[in-house]
């Protein structure tokens, strides 16, 4: 493709934008960062709307100001990579290609990208060009988070490089390209994460500088929106809510009310034996408080902890003897699913003509892979709400998730609008399986062929910093760049007299960096030695008695934090029980 022959910025809107456009195309190239562009966007007061990568450009022209590619796990060189349509570079608006979506921009237009020396999955320093509009108000060096195992080689014609970083190993890296003729403009960091500092500045300048955003998408007219959408789905029908306990049901409970006729709104809370200290409480009185009628409490711990589910045509289960977190999530989904349906056959309820509402945000969607917004990435957690059982009741029409276009700091907002309690809309986000999936589940250690040699490059790896660690026996859930992954946790160990906060966290981004088989770094305060090597666990089981152990331990971390003020300074704080003893090992 030419670049030279796109429209300049200069060319009049009126000629080919007869209103005023104030939405952004998010296309998806598979990245689990996709669900926090399209949040940063939002809290812009830019609308967004997410499509697959592969997109037809004509279905883009006459709706959007501009486009955002996401990154993704690919190499844009391997068969079978995410590829966008050409065209979309064609339609003369302003395109931004963050990791992937700038190697693919880069690509398309005739320019290179190639494996680089070493993956960099950390805060990295860059130097970028204040004159380049994406930068404007910036100073040239700037601390952002870099995620990539390929890098751009050679620039397309038409684009030149406007940032720059140096790797661990003395590696040039391109960290940002631009045309600005074209008004194509790409970066190889996530400026939409907090570690990129000033990333919300350079989206900012993307959207009002680049696009000529003015930010009038605003939620309280969302919300208004919102209510209304809810009276025109569910008209003079019934809506039954499963309010599981943490704000996104509540939230969604309180808009049925405030949208809907009271006798209309029907809600069920499921005490499911794997909620916090006093949740259940606490949710069902401020419901109630705000004038939820018909509120049915049901206890079915016992349910929970002995229910199977099929899984690829095999019985699974119980849940008691479930270690695969996936597993437990598709379990306790299913099992929510049945009590919330006896729930609405004992309310007198026809099944067939009542609406299931949920507290689904659109984060939950992504993350689960769901198709309707995301068609390239990794699953990374099956959500207790996004499990097959609930895809067929959407597919007869009969769910209803008015928290769907949100994300959770603007559910809180809304919270608050509807008049929630402060105490339960500041909950930190907890998951639907609640501490079922905070218990880390195994009978047998988890003890691959490189264990000893990754755990001899962990120690010396913390042995530079001051620091000791050991390699712990236990898979764990997480994402490392844009994939999923479930592998060993790190554990450190140091003089926190003698260490700063940053060395610490220096070194807590370098182990997953250099060892891929660690995607989840803790760092112990005890004062009890660390072992050479854990090669046994505590064979651990959800059961009454691990989950009151965690209960317990989850209130005294978290009011400890509320004593010192601190926590709603922090997005979330959780306790996780895991089956190891490190003094007991040897």
């Amino acid at each position: 493709m030419n670049p030279d022959t796109l429209t300049a910025p200069e060319a009049s809107q009126s000629q080919t934008q007869p209103k005023k456009i104030e939405k952004i195309a998010l296309l998806d190239c598979g990245a689990q960062y996709t669900k926090v562009i399209d949040r940063r966007v939002r809290e812009l007061n830019v609308d967004t709307e997410i499509f697959p990568v592969d997109i037809n450009a004509n279905e883009l022209k006459k709706d959007f100001a501009g486009i955002i590619l996401s990154g993704g796990p690919n190499s844009v060189y391997e068969a079978g990579a995410p590829q966008c349509d050409p065209g979309i570079f064609e339609l003369g608006i302003p395109v931004l290609g963050i990791c992937y979506g700038m190697q693919l921009m880069n690509r398309t237009f005739g320019g290179t990208v190639l494996p680089s020396p070493t993956k960099e999955y950390g805060e990295t320093e860059i130097t970028v060009e204040p004159g380049c509009l994406l930068f404007d108000g910036l100073t040239a060096d700037q601390h952002v988070l870099m995620s990539h195992g390929d890098s751009v080689g050679e620039p397309a014609p038409g684009f030149r490089v406007v940032g720059k970083s140096v790797s661990t190993h003395h590696h040039e890296v391109v960290a940002a390209i631009q045309n600005s003729d074209a008004r194509l403009y790409g970066v190889q960091f996530h400026p939409e994460v907090e570690l990129s500092v000033n990333g919300g500045k350079m989206l900012e300048n993307f959207l009002y500088k680049i696009c000529g955003l003015s930010g009038s998408h605003v939620l309280g007219d969302r919300l208004e929106e919102s209510l209304e959408a809810i009276r025109q789905q569910v008209g003079d029908k019934n809506v039954f809510v499963l309010v599981s306990g943490g704000v996104d049901s509540s939230v969604t409970a309180a808009l049925l009310v405030k949208a809907l006729k009271p006798e209309q709104v029907f809600a069920v809370h499921i005490d499911s034996g794997m909620m916090r200290h006093q949740e259940s409480d606490l949710v069902c009185e401020a419901l109630k408080a705000i004038g939820l009628k018909h509120m049915e409490r049901v206890d079915a711990e016992e349910t929970f902890l002995n229910a199977t589910t099929e899984i690829d045509g095999k019985v699974v289960g119980p849940l008691c003897k479930i270690h695969d977190p996936e597993a437990k999530r598709r379990i306790i989904g299913d099992v929510f699913y049945h009590l919330v349906t006896d729930a609405i056959r004992r309310s007198g309820l026809n099944l067939n003509e009542t609406f299931i509402a949920q507290g689904t945000l659109r984060p939950d969607l992504i993350e689960s892979g769901n198709r309707d917004i995301s068609s390239q990435a990794h699953t990374i957690k099956t959500h207790h709400n996004d499990v097959p059982l609930i895809q067929e009741q959407r597919k007869k029409g009969l769910i209803i998730e008015p928290n769907r276009d949100w994300h959770k700091d603007e559910v809180r907002k809304v919270g608050r609008m509807l008049g929630l309690p402060e105490e339960l809309v500041m909950r930190h986000p907890f998951p639907g399986p609640g501490l079922a999936i905070r218990v880390i589940c195994a009978e047998q250690p988890y003890l691959t062929e490189n264990y000893y040699e990754t755990n001899h490059q962990l120690k010396a790896l913390a042995e530079e910093a001051n620091m000791e660690a050991v390699l712990l026996p236990v898979q764990s859930v997480g994402v490392q760049g844009d994939s999923r992954s479930y592998r060993y946790v790190a554990a450190l160990k140091g003089n926190l007299n003698q260490l700063t906060w940053s060395e610490i966290r220096t070194l807590a981004q370098k182990i997953p960096n250099r060892l891929h088989a660690v995607n989840r770094v803790a760092l112990l305060l005890n004062d009890k030695p660390l072992p050479e090597s854990v090669h046994q666990i505590t064979p651990t089981l959800l059961n009454p008695v691990s989950l009151e152990k965690l209960r317990v331990l989850d209130h005294i971390v978290t009011e400890g934090f509320r004593n010192e003020g601190l926590h709603d300074q922090i997005s979330q704080l959780f306790t996780v029980l895991i089956p190891v003893d490190t003094v007991k090992d040897a």
